[in-house]
């Protein structure tokens, strides 16, 4: 996840490798988020999300050891979730596809889609992407290892397994038909200085599988009323910012979840500031297919960074809270049930 401090907009996001953080990140000055008035809509009360279940399924899939594309735990782990959600009860399609990584492997890669409640015209999209980091290149030690990715990479997962999870197991469902798609190859990017020419398919080497799925979705008819991409959303003291990208593609549903996380008591989570333009999956949902999406993403403004953590041994259970789990799990469920 390759970080480069720009401010431009939209037009130059095919010349950014995966993630980066506006020049201005930091400068923007904190604006309170207004909580919607009792008198125009009431709050739903969402069923319960439990930080302990979601921090268990972030647990299975790290004792599976590195989700690498072309590995067995890579494909350990995609069964698992296409069975763990079919028996959640939804509707499961694995995309099957190969890809071409920067260092010229030929990656076989599956993005896996659940469908809930299917007769439901009105969608969201949750999304999160389940591969982890072929290598720890910002490490000072073992950097040609592959790293576990409980936070980037399972984190995500483990928030929406848990969701799929109470989705099953509640008798009133959501408003809302709920879509679940967990996109593979996404951190398998070049993170050098060595630009690497592309493929006509490819704006970039990462985020892989939302590129393709944008390009080829499961049903060519699909489309949701908006999206929420999580990605980094179980560390420890996790801040997470309004990402510049969220801001352009749909600030009405940034606002929407921010509102419901201060309704909720989350704001020492989630910050009524603008963070930085970081290019991720939620990108290539927009560029693709017009989904409004918006990305769950923590960024430290001041350092301009993801943490010490990033693409290092040190994105291990270690630095995974069931506190953020639980922030981010609830305030997704609630925006969920109190869609009108």
């Amino acid at each position: 996840m390759y970080k480069t401090y720009h401010s431009f907009r939209w037009f130059p996001f095919f010349l950014i490798l995966l993630f980066a953080i506006s020049c201005n990140t930091g400068t923007e000055k904190e604006t309170p988020v207004k909580e919607p008035s009792e008198s125009v809509t009431e709050f739903v009360k969402a069923p319960p999300f439990s930080g302990d279940s979601a921090y268990f399924f972030v647990e299975k899939q790290v004792n599976m050891g590195p989700r690498v594309p072309n590995t067995a735990a890579h494909r350990e782990a995609g069964d698992y979730f296409i069975s763990k959600l079919k028996e959640y009860g939804a509707r499961v399609t694995a995309q099957e596809f190969q890809a071409q990584s920067f260092d010229g492997k030929t990656l076989q890669l599956r993005n896996i889609i659940a469908s809930f409640y299917p007769d439901q015209q009105k969608r969201v999209l949750l999304a999160a992407h389940y591969d982890s980091r072929p290598f720890a290149d910002k490490d000072d030690e073992r950097r040609d290892e592959p790293i576990d990715g409980a936070n980037d990479g399972a984190s995500g997962v483990g928030v929406l397994l848990e969701i799929a999870r109470i989705l099953n197991s509640n008798d009133t469902p959501p408003p809302v038909g709920v879509d679940i798609i967990l996109f593979d190859g996404e951190d398998w990017g070049n993170d050098s200085n060595n630009y690497v020419p592309l493929p006509e398919n490819l704006d970039t080497w990462w985020c892989l599988g939302s590129q393709y799925w944008g390009q080829n979705k499961h049903n060519p008819q699909y489309s949701a009323y908006y999206g929420i991409l999580l990605d980094m959303v179980g560390g420890t003291d996790a801040k997470f910012y309004r990402e510049g990208y969220s801001m352009e593609f749909a600030p009405k549903i940034v606002n929407k979840v921010w509102q419901t996380a201060a309704r909720l008591g989350h704001n020492e989570y989630f910050i009524p500031a603008n963070g930085g333009t970081i290019t991720d999956d939620h990108v290539y949902v927009n560029k693709y297919t017009n989904i409004p999406m918006i990305d769950i993403i923590p960024t430290d403004p001041v350092e301009g960074s993801f943490g010490d953590f990033h693409h290092t041994h040190d994105d291990n259970l270690s630095i995974i809270s069931r506190e953020t789990l639980q922030a981010v799990g609830e305030t997704v469920l609630h925006v969920l049930y109190n869609e009108r």
